[in-house]
């Protein structure tokens, strides 16, 4: 994989991991569950999280 997709994918993966992590810190100040929405939305980026790190997986090792 050139050295910039590798860059994108990792800057990317980062930034999905930062905003995954700030959702749940936000839902662990709460005294009640978190709304669907934001249960749904980190679900969500759990999904892009492992299909990033599965396509950077694919490009290491050449497929």
């Amino acid at each position: 994989m050139t050295q910039t997709v590798e860059a994108d994918l990792s800057s990317l993966l980062e930034r999905l991991k930062t905003a995954q992590r700030d959702l749940l810190l936000t839902a662990a100040k709460g005294t009640t569950l978190p709304s669907d929405g934001m249960l749904r939305k980190i679900s969500e980026l759990e999904g892009a999280i492992a299909a990033t790190e599965a396509l950077i997986q694919e490009e290491r090792d050449g497929h």
